[in-house]
């Protein structure tokens, strides 16, 4: 396995881990799906933010051991990426 493909997972890995880990939420405009990837016994934050029609990836190198610690670090850190950045997040 590569090593970009490592970081930032495959279809295959990312289909591992399940597509969603919880429902997604709405925050500022913003929709917020956290997707944490599974990486053999642990889960990357990971999470698709959405608006407007537009979809950005969001994929951290930071891991967890429980995919639903996971999943709420994956929303927490969209929330921090739509403060900093708002609709920047798609360019």
């Amino acid at each position: 396995m590569s090593i970009l493909s490592r970081l930032f997972g495959s279809k295959g890995t990312a289909s591992e881990g399940g597509s969603s880990a919880g429902p997604a939420e709405e925050y500022n405009g913003f929709t917020i799906t956290p997707e944490p990837i599974k990486e053999g016994g642990v889960y990357r934050v990971a999470a698709r933010i959405e608006k407007d029609g537009k979809v950005h990836q969001l994929i951290r190198a930071d891991t967890l051991n429980s995919k639903d610690d996971a999943a709420a670090a994956s929303s927490s850190k969209a929330r921090q990426m739509i403060d900093e950045q708002g609709d920047r997040i798609f360019d």
